[in-house]
Parts: structure tokens; C-alpha cells; sequence
């Protein structure tokens, strides 16, 4: 028994059940019962996925193999990741490399792996995303045996190439318009495994980042980073700015910072919509009505991932604000740093500007070793950079091609009866 409820935490189950069943007692989400520091030689290594492996056996508690782990890492993690400097002390994590132009692909990937692994019957992913999720999930899933899933979206708040990327597939992947924001799509699923006749008609799972499969894949980037950067890089890590919505890219820096990569320190990067920039200043959760912004997919203003780093700074809380900050950037600063970076031969999507206004502009420091996390190719906010540039953004052909195709999406209120409807007649359509 390796993973916690948060919740609940007399409740310690398996990472297979952690999987398989991502909601606990007292609708509580898993984390690690414990976080073992990995050996010195293990980060010294130069392989990507020697460490995404040992990574991931540790996390699981051997649960799954090293022989078992090497198959599933080579075939989930099958994409370059790299790290670009652009000034000897400031450096961007490339996550956005894999099939659908974002991070999100390393944890849809890998929990398409360990579904396939463990699942032994007929299930339904219900999922909600705010952009890239939705395309990795899709994409992670599509033609799976024996897996349903069904993505919920805000209609109109995402990026023409985001929606593209995952509705247009049809056969086993569903998509749903909803008319809303992020979080009426985010309370939508969660009623929807809270409904016992929904949950048990469907044998519903998730693909949001509230599944350890996904948390634990995307710690495996950030235990690697000696072997993604220059041999003449410095380390450690001074500051790691991880553009932030739901929180799950930061729990994952979080969690390898405790298995011992090389970061001191921490810093979530939000757009206004600011529920935990305000909470490091007041120690008060006080979430606001979200905001619409150009980082659509940073739209939340109750991310569930922060119960997580909560958890896990319960017994240390002053070590929490030691580790870890957060800031807030608005719209005028993203603008202006999506021009800078052009101008620099370095385009940036307007989730990870928001990061590098940390680094490049607002807490400069040119004695600081820092990196931000990319978390999405550019051109999947094509129509953003456009606006903001005032010249055409250039496309890659997996989107090209995307966009040429038909969109498949239903619309649907933001009302649980009609989401219970939907899902209960595509159980009927199955039978």
C-alpha cells in the first residue's frame, strides 16, 4: 500500500487502486504515504528514462516492475524533452514536444499505459479540461479497447487549435461543449462520480491530474533535469517557475524536489485569476469567480492539486512559504513578454510568458539560476500571438491537419442532469 487519501488518510491503498479509483472516502484525492530520495547515482545518470524508471518503481513502491516500467516508459514517453537556455542562467523546460504540443502529454500517456495495465473490464473516463488535457487524454485513449471517454470543455474559452486537436476524432472519444467556465466542467465530473447510479453504470475513472498516474509521470522531468540540460549548466536550480493552473505540474516539481533534483525554491506563476498568489500573502483560501484570460488553460480558481502540497506541508508549515511562492501576472505584462520573446527569435505560448515575466522581467535576478516550465507549444495559441504580434504564427502539420477536420462536440448545459443523461444513454448504447 503506497498512496494516502488526503482526505481520509486512515484509507492507504495500492497504486493500482490509486488508479483505477481516483476518488477516496470523503471524495479525498491519493498522494505518495511516502517520498524516498533517490540515490545520488540515479540523478547523476544521463538517460531520460533510467530515471523516469526509477523514478516511477520508487514512487510506486514496486508495485509495477522495472521490468514492466522500461516497456510502458519507452512506449508513454516516446518524444524528445529539452531544456533551451537563453542566457547562460536562464533556461526553458520544453515540455510540449509529444503528439499534442503540451506537457499534459507525459501524464495522459503514461496513465493510458497503466489503465491498459490494470483495467480488466469496461470503464468510462469522464474528464474535464480547461485546453491541453483534453488533447492528450484524446489522444493517449483513442481506439483503446474497452475505454470510453468522454471530456468535458468551456465552450468559446479555449483555442480554436485546442479544441481541434481532441474533437475531431470520434470512435471511443466524446466531447462535450459546456456552457460555462473550467470549474462548472471541473464540479460537473465531480458529481458524476458522486452519482452512485452514474458511477456504477459507467465503472467510471479519470484522466484529470487528480490521478496519481498522471502526478507521478510528470515528476519524472523534473528528477531527469541534470540529464536534459548542458553538461556546463550550474546547479542546482535556483528557481523553478512553473506557469499554474490546477497545480499538478507544481506538485510534481514539488514532489522530485523532495526525491532529491536539484531545486531550492519553488515559484507558481498565475494569471489573475489569483486564489493562491492572494492565499501566500493572507494564509486565507478565498477563491474568486474565474477570470477568462489569454492563458485559458491556467483558467482555475480552485485548483484541486494545492489540497495535495497542503497535505503535504501539514506538520511543516513554515517550510511550505520556505519552499514554495507564488505571484500573480496580468494581461498587459503576458502581452508584453510574448513581444519580447518574439523579438528575441523565441515565440512563446501565452501560458509560458507568463512564467518567464517572473524570470525575465518582474523578479530579474541575474545571480539566480532559474527555469521555467514550457508547457505548450506556441502555436497552439496561435490566434493569441497573432493579436498580440500583429504577423501570422506558423503551424505545425499536426495542427494543420487538425483543423481541416470536422468537430464532433455536443453541447451541453452546465446542469448534472443533462451531463447524467448523456452519460447513462451512452451506457445504454454499449450494452
Amino acid at each position: 500500500m503506497s498512496f494516502v487519501n488526503i482526505a481520509q488518510q486512515k484509507q492507504v491503498v495500492s497504486f493500482k487502486q490509486a488508479v483505477l479509483s481516483p476518488i477516496g472516502e470523503n471524495r479525498g484525492i491519493y498522494f505518495p504515504q511516502h517520498i524516498k530520495k533517490l540515490d545520488s547515482d540515479v540523478l547523476a545518470s544521463k538517460d531520460f528514462n533510467t530515471i523516469a524508471i526509477e523514478t516511477l518503481y520508487n514512487l510506486t513502491s514496486g508495485e509495477l516492475s522495472k521490468e514492466q516500467l522500461e516497456g510502458m516508459v519507452s512506449r508513454a514517453f516516446n518524444f524528445p524533452v529539452k531544456v533551451h537556455s537563453l542566457e547562460p542562467k536562464q533556461h526553458v523546460l520544453e515540455l510540449f514536444h509529444g503528439p499534442t504540443l503540451a506537457f499534459k502529454d507525459f501524464g495522459a500517456r503514461f496513465l493510458a499505459e497503466c489503465m491498459a495495465h490494470f483495467n480488466k473490464e469496461k470503464s468510462t473516463i469522464v474528464t474535464a479540461t480547461s485546453g491541453d488535457t483534453g488533447a492528450a487524454v484524446a489522444r493517449a485513449f483513442h481506439d483503446k479497447p474497452d475505454i470510453d471517454v468522454v471530456i468535458l470543455y468551456p465552450e468559446g474559452k479555449i483555442s480554436k487549435e485546442q479544441e481541434q486537436l481532441f474533437c475531431t476524432l470520434g470512435s471511443n472519444i466524446h466531447t462535450l461543449k459546456v456552457d460555462g467556465n473550467f470549474d462548472d466542467c471541473q464540479s460537473l465530473v465531480k458529481q458524476a462520480f458522486n452519482d452512485e447510479e452514474v458511477a456504477q453504470a459507467l465503472n467510471l475513472n479519470s484522466a484529470n491530474s487528480i490521478n496519481v498516474a498522471r502526478l507521478v509521470a510528470q515528476v519524472c522531468y523534473y528528477t531527469a533535469l541534470p540529464a536534459l540540460m548542458d553538461a556546463s549548466a550550474d546547479f542546482p536550480i535556483d528557481r523553478l517557475i512553473v506557469p499554474s493552473g490546477n497545480f499538478g505540474n507544481l506538485t510534481a516539481a514539488m514532489i522530485a524536489k523532495a526525491m532529491g533534483a536539484p531545486i531550492k525554491h519553488l515559484i507558481a506563476a498565475t494569471n489573475k485569476n489569483d486564489t493562491v498568489p492572494r492565499f501566500f500573502i493572507s494564509k486565507q483560501w478565498r477563491p474568486k469567480t474565474t477570470q477568462r484570460t489569454l492563458s485559458n488553460a491556467m483558467d482555475v480558481s480552485q485548483p484541486n492539486n494545492f489540497a495535495r502540497i497542503l497535505y503535504y506541508y501539514q506538520e511543516n508549515w513554515d517550510q511550505l512559504f520556505e519552499d514554495m511562492s507564488a505571484v500573480s501576472i496580468n494581461e498587459t505584462q503576458t502581452r508584453r513578454t510574448i513581444r519580447q520573446y518574439a523579438q528575441r527569435h523565441y515565440p512563446v505560448d501565452p501560458h509560458t510568458a507568463v512564467g518567464l515575466e517572473v524570470t525575465g522581467t518582474l523578479f530579474k535576478d541575474k545571480k539566480s539560476n532559474d527555469l521555467v516550465v514550457a508547457t505548450a507549444h506556441p502555436a497552439k495559441f496561435a490566434d493569441v500571438l497573432e493579436d498580440v504580434l500583429q504577423e501570422p504564427v506558423k503551424r505545425p502539420q499536426s495542427i494543420l491537419d487538425a483543423m481541416n477536420k470536422t468537430n464532433l462536440s455536443k453541447t451541453l448545459s452546465n446542469e448534472f442532469e443533462d451531463l447524467k443523461d448523456y452519460l447513462l444513454n451512452l451506457s445504454d448504447s454499449h450494452q
